[in-house]
């Protein structure tokens, strides 16, 4: 079983920078496609980025974000957020997946194994 666990989210100010973890346990990191996804309240859970285990790339076709998906060859992969805006302002969720297909990680039920969240909260 994989557990996921989030961290590196709290208050910051418009146009300001975060950047989330999410360390791995109990699986095979590098075989592992990784995502992010953030819930805002009263909304969808909405895809943020992906990076499969070859470090191929992913993220949403429009709107073009300010989000960078990484991962070290260890157990963890990294959202890297810039100009962060108020309509940022969501919990972020950290999601592996045993499948490395494109279509399937832009998608919630594409993943295995899913974190608990952390909240990012952007004032204005």
């Amino acid at each position: 079983q994989v557990q996921l666990v989030e961290s590196g989210g709290g208050l910051v100010q418009d146009g300001g920078s975060l950047r989330l973890s999410c360390t791995t346990s109990g699986g095979t990191f590098r075989s592992l496609a990784m995502g992010w996804f953030r819930q805002a309240p009263g909304k969808e859970r909405e895809f943020v980025g992906a990076i499969s285990s070859s470090r191929r790339t992913y993220y949403p076709d429009s709107p073009k974000g300010h989000f960078t998906v990484s991962r070290d060859d260890v157990n963890t992969v990294y959202l890297q957020m810039k100009n962060l805006k108020p309509e940022d302002t969501a919990v972020y969720y950290c999601a592996a997946s045993h499948n490395d297909g494109v279509l399937v990680l832009r998608l919630p039920a594409g993943y295995n194994y899913w974190g608990s969240g952390t909240l990012v909260n952007v004032s204005s």
